[in-house]
């Protein structure tokens, strides 16, 4: 199983996966937990380029695109391919949806360009399960100023957690858009709650695809 982890910055996403690895290997199941952009050498140095807020360095609405799906390209022949045909389950924070409403919906590149450039990047392979963490854009910008920072000091957001709320407020609407068109694979979750409360409906419609 591939299952993807999406929605806006402060959604809880990372603290998700890592109790829901937790409690897959108590089962005894066998996985592997990455991240986009990220998962390899190569899409973990993409990864800084994209999210660094060195803004002395223009990175255009098509260029940030294009290296989105160069990182995703990388990562699904060195990783998520080869744990998938081994049998194993895949936790990856963020994967095409994340393209489609942050570069399709609000860059402005256009949604349905987006989504045939995913399927043809990843040979049309799609999660078998996505949790879109739901949480008000303030909210989650907010919890991102208390957490500690990859790409940027403590305090301060990075790259694209710099847009403004508006750019936010588009990128939830595109995760809504997504997950009314897609209940069966698209599982909404309300990230306002307390991270205990997240877990346990997540693990409530896990249940669901492990009995």
């Amino acid at each position: 199983m591939l299952i993807t982890f999406e929605g806006g910055e402060g959604a809880g996403k990372t603290t998700l996966i890592n109790r829901i690895e937790e409690e897959l290997l108590r089962h005894g199941l066998e996985l592997v937990k990455t991240r986009e952009p990220g998962g390899t050498k190569l899409s973990d140095h993409i990864r800084s380029w994209l999210l660094d807020r060195d803004f002395e360095i223009q990175v255009g609405r098509q260029a940030e695109l294009l290296l989105f799906l160069a990182a995703r390209v990388q990562h699904l022949e060195e990783l998520i391919v080869p744990a998938l045909k081994a049998k194993k389950i895949v936790l990856c924070d963020r994967f095409n949806d994340s393209s489609v409403v942050y570069q399709g919906l609000a860059r402005g590149l256009g949604v349905e360009k987006i989504k045939n450039l995913c399927s043809l990047v990843c040979d049309g392979l799609e999660p078998d399960l996505t949790f879109f963490l739901d949480v008000d854009p303030v909210v989650g910008l907010e919890r991102t100023k208390r957490t500690r920072k990859e790409n940027a000091s403590s305090g301060e957001v990075d790259r694209i957690e710099s847009e403004g709320v508006d750019f936010h407020r588009l990128v939830q609407k595109g995760f809504r858009d997504l997950a009314l068109k897609d209940t069966k694979r698209i599982h909404t979750l309300d990230a306002n709650k307390s991270e205990d409360e997240v877990f346990t409906q997540a693990m409530k419609t896990l249940k669901t695809y492990f009995t």
